[in-house]
C-alpha cells in the first residue's frame, strides 16, 4: 500500500539556515532516502518551494479566486513529501519515525482500480 509522508516545518527557520545547516539537512534526508531504498519502500520524494511562492486557487460561485501563498495561519507549512510503499499503517509509521523532520503526517494514498 502507498503512503504519503507529509513533512511540515517552519519555513522561516529553513530560510535563515546557514549553508552548513542546509548541507546537514540534505545529508540527513539523503541517509533517510537510502534507508527507505534499502527497505524497498522508497517511491519518490521532493522538497517543496517556500510558502510565499505558492498560489492557492479556490472555486466558488462560478469563479476562481486566486490568493498568494497558503491561506493558513500557522507557523508550520508543508515543506516536502515522500511517497513510500508499506505493507500496512504500522510499517508506514515505523518508516516515518526515522524521518529527520520534527512533524511528519502519515496519510494513506487512495488507489483506484480501473
Amino acid at each position: 500500500m502507498k503512503y504519503a509522508l507529509l513533512l511540515y516545518g517552519n519555513a522561516t527557520d529553513w530560510a535563515s539556515a546557514t549553508p552548513e545547516q542546509i548541507q546537514e539537512g540534505i545529508a540527513r534526508h539523503g541517509a533517510y532516502i537510502e534507508m527507505l531504498k534499502g527497505r524497498g519502500a522508497y517511491l519518490e520524494g521532493e522538497e517543496l518551494g517556500a510558502p510565499g511562492e505558492a498560489v492557492c486557487l479556490r472555486r466558488g460561485e462560478g469563479e476562481v479566486l486566486r490568493t498568494d501563498g497558503p491561506f493558513v495561519e500557522t507557523v508550520e507549512h508543508l515543506g516536502g513529501y515522500y511517497l513510500i510503499e508499506a505493507k500496512d499503517l504500522d510499517e508506514a509509521i515505523e518508516l516515518a519515525t526515522a524521518c529527520p523532520e520534527a512533524i511528519v503526517e502519515v496519510r494513506p494514498v487512495v488507489e483506484y482500480s480501473g
